[in-house]
């Protein structure tokens, strides 16, 4: 089961990202900005799911690609201005509590937001690490670039 995130419970578990614990939930929540938890599909019968995240992705809108993390949140507020969303949605973390977890939210949150019209192109935006690049590559997403600090790799929604 996948749920979005308030910003009270992204305050929760922001201390638990790998990648960039320094971007505050402010950000996480601004606008269209979004984060989305994965749960044990056993609570899907429930309205509020169980304490028990398997996994967590912080999604940001943008009508580019960023290739820094400046560049992230100057396109999320110049695409999410006057009420409108940005095409593309941007991946800008993920971490995962159990195994399979990391690839499991990946690709349902890019299928839901297929699915909702949200946006129409999934892109990363991950460390220059081996780590990343195997994860990503092993997931099915493609390598878009390799930039100073960051690399961005698409995936399709199937």
């Amino acid at each position: 089961m996948i749920k979005e995130l308030t910003q009270i419970e992204v305050d929760s578990v922001i201390k638990d990202d790998p990648v960039r614990p320094h971007i505050p939930s402010q950000f996480r929540t601004l606008g269209n900005n979004t984060v989305y938890a994965l749960y044990e599909d056993k609570y899907a019968e429930f309205d509020e799911p169980s304490d028990d995240i398997r996994a967590v992705i912080c999604v940001a809108y943008t009508n580019k690609i960023p290739t820094n993390e400046q560049e992230l949140q100057s396109f999320s507020q110049q695409a999410c201005q006057d009420g409108q969303r940005g095409s593309i949605a941007v991946f800008y973390t993920v971490w995962s509590y159990s195994a399979g977890a990391g690839r499991e939210i990946v690709n349902a949150v890019a299928l839901t937001l297929k699915d909702t019209e949200k946006a129409n192109k999934f892109v990363t935006l991950s460390p220059l690490t081996k780590m990343a690049h195997r994860f990503h590559i092993s997931n099915g997403a493609e390598l878009l670039a390799k930039h100073d600090t960051c690399q961005n790799f698409e995936y399709v929604a199937k």
